[in-house]
């Protein structure tokens, strides 16, 4: 079978030519004719592997060609365009603010507030913002063009909100060479509101229209504003804060490091003016001031701030101030100027009014002086309430002639009767048994001046405060030797006067007198002020007849002080009349009214002083214009206090006697 041939296929003949468009049978083949030999099958092709190099070739060429490209484009971007790039970077960066501390409150003894702060902004900007950039920059960049008005169209804008010219706004925003200016301080939530929404919207439309918003650049600064809800009540004392966010005088000069706290910042990503919420942010969060309690009672400083401003306008006078004091604690109750000042509005305040005067004006006291003059003398034992001094119309001392404030024949008075009085002449008399010569009895006076606290601080520590004047007794002139007894010759300040007549009442101890009961942390924590000091001026003994001498100026008929009696009270005081020194010329001109007393006089708790400086209309005598004053404030203090009166009947000790 191998050496066969193989089988033959038959193929079919080749169709006959259709006749008439029909077709025909297959044709036959002829006999003898060739048959056709079959095809040579062929074998399968195969796979050739082209050569990698070419292919290699292309991929090395097109790296090349994307290198170029990045090389190019980085040329291009640090090169060429780099200026362009950089004022695109600005849009897009991080910045770090200031966390403004809230600052402490201050309260009254009660927790009532007298000076707080409420949320506000410092309205900033950047001025790099609203610089146009390099124009040939500015075409290869993509970055918004800032137009070149950018400034006037933001000022245009953000004045009527600010409540600022526009032209000064639109200065502030050219302001080369910085990415920070203030704008305006302690702003209201209300006006950074105003300007947010304006923000926003500005912003949605520069992004619709692939432009730049003419105030992405405005910013705001978490700040406080510190407010005064009771107006000028107490703003002596409370002082005010600068525009620096400072206490600029009184207890928020004093105190401003305890009320400040301590500021914080915070740093994030912004872009277009706008914070980049993704970027995340890194804080550190500010330390609130504490809050700082006074001594003062607010009802008790309403009624003192009340009367004399009322007084000082209808005397017509340059100012007044009354005191009110604790006499047991030395803590002041109220403290009151006229006239004063709002620290809400300090544009509209007098720039002579906006200290405390009651401190810090020195000044000379008068007759309530005499009351350390006739404690001297008990205390040294020269004479009691009952010693006879025959008072003469005239006594010739030194280069002087002294006189009372009134003509009269010859007095025959008690030393009791002396300081009911009010003698000028008696008291030069009783003085002058301080010691057996004149320069002695300087001495000895001076000594028991410095100790009730003349010529010497307060102990309150306050900004302006003055300390009085009050020479060495060996400098004192021949005038002064004899002047000073009776208070002239030396100034002193309201809350010194104050202090003398709270000693008496106290025993004789001499408490330093405060102000600040405490701070309260922000951690809630109470740290109450350091114990005030304490000496001892006189003793009991001598205290006790001093309120029971000065019970007569007030009670006796004869005495100075009867507009300041109180009704159930026994009421120790006594009055003063000084020439009075114009700050203006350094000479002498017009008068310093005064009185000064503590009550119940038995059981003293309450010393009121009262002072009014030139009064030019009506009365200018101190138990005239100063006794009502007293009067008016000490029952307000007892009643607020809760005092009630003692019942115990007055020594009524003689004022006169028959020679």
């Amino acid at each position: 079978m191998t050496d066969r041939e193989p089988p033959r296929r038959r193929v079919p003949a080749p169709a006959r030519p259709a006749r008439n468009g029909r077709p025909g049978a297959p044709r036959r083949p002829s006999p003898g004719a060739r048959r056709p030999r079959p095809a040579p099958v062929k074998a399968p092709a195969v796979l050739r592997l082209g050569s990698p190099r070419p292919r290699l070739r292309m991929v090395s060429l097109g790296l090349t060609l994307v290198l170029i490209a990045f090389v190019v484009r980085l040329l291009q971007v640090q090169a060429v365009d780099a200026s362009a790039y950089a004022a695109k970077a600005e849009q897009h960066r991080y910045v770090e603010h200031v966390l403004a501390a809230e600052r402490g409150g201050i309260t009254d003894r009660s927790g009532v507030a007298l000076a707080t702060s409420v949320d506000a902004y410092d309205i900033t900007a950047d001025p790099t913002m609203f610089q146009s950039a390099d124009t040939a920059a500015a075409k290869n960049s993509t970055a918004p063009v800032v137009p070149q008005d950018a400034p006037e169209q933001a000022a245009a804008l953000l004045a009527p909100i600010l409540g600022m010219d526009a032209d000064t706004v639109a200065k502030k925003l050219r302001t080369p060479r910085t990415r920070y200016v203030l704008l305006a301080r302690r702003q209201t939530p209300q006006v950074w509101k105003q300007i947010k929404d304006l923000k926003s919207t500005l912003a949605e439309k520069a992004d619709r229209e692939k432009s730049a918003s003419v105030i992405a650049g405005v910013f705001a600064d978490p700040s406080s504003k510190r407010v005064y809800p009771n107006g000028d009540l107490a703003a002596g004392i409370l002082g005010w804060v600068n525009a620096d966010g400072k206490g600029g005088g009184g207890i928020e000069q004093q105190l401003n490091k305890d009320l400040s706290g301590k500021p914080g910042k915070i740093k994030y990503a912004q872009s277009g003016g706008r914070q980049v919420p993704t970027a995340g942010s890194n804080e550190q969060p500010a330390v609130p001031g504490s809050q700082v309690e006074l001594t003062i009672d607010r009802d008790i400083q309403w009624a003192a701030q009340k009367a004399i401003t009322d007084q000082v306008k209808k005397s017509g006078a340059d100012r007044g101030y009354v005191m009110v004091q604790d006499t047991r604690t030395g803590e002041v109750l109220a403290m009151a100027n006229a006239p004063g000042f709002d620290p809400n509005d300090l544009s509209q305040a007098n720039s002579t009014s906006m200290g405390n005067a009651a401190l810090q004006d020195a000044y000379e006291p008068g007759s309530t002086a005499k009351v350390m003059t006739m404690a001297a003398v008990l205390e040294e034992n020269a004479a009691t309430p009952d010693t006879h001094v025959t008072v003469p119309n005239r006594l010739h001392r030194g280069d002087r002639l002294f006189q009372d404030d009134i003509d009269h024949a010859t007095w025959h008075l008690t030393l009791n009767g002396v300081l009911a009085k009010s003698s000028n002449i008696g008291t030069i008399l009783a003085s002058g048994q301080l010691g057996k010569t004149q320069p002695q009895a300087n001495q000895v006076l001076s000594s028991y001046l410095r100790e009730f606290g003349i010529g010497r601080p307060t102990g309150l520590d306050f900004p302006g405060e003055t300390s009085g004047i009050l020479a060495p007794a060996g400098k004192w002139s021949t005038s002064q030797q004899y002047t000073i007894p009776f208070g002239q010759g030396f100034s002193i300040n309201a809350m010194q006067a104050a202090s003398v007549y709270s000693t008496i009442a106290n025993g004789g101890v001499r408490v330093e007198p405060s102000l600040v009961r405490g701070t309260k942390g922000p951690d809630g924590r109470f740290t109450p002020a350091p114990r005030p000091k304490e000496n001892r001026v006189v003793s009991a003994k001598t205290a006790k007849t001093l309120a029971q001498m000065l019970e007569s100026v007030v009670d006796d008929e004869e005495g100075t002080g009867a507009k300041a009696r109180i009704p159930g009270y026994r009421v120790a005081g006594k009055t003063g009349t000084a020439n009075r020194v114009d700050p203006a010329t350094g000479r002498y001109k017009g008068y310093t009214s005064s009185f000064a007393g503590f009550a119940p006089a038995d059981k003293p708790r309450v010393t009121v002083y009262c002072a009014i400086q030139n009064a030019t209309k009506g009365s200018y005598f101190g138990g005239q214009i100063c006794g009502p004053i007293y009067k008016q404030v000490m029952e307000f203090a007892l009643k607020t206090l809760q005092v009630p009166p003692t019942g115990a009947e007055p020594a009524r000790l003689p004022v006169s006697f028959n020679p």
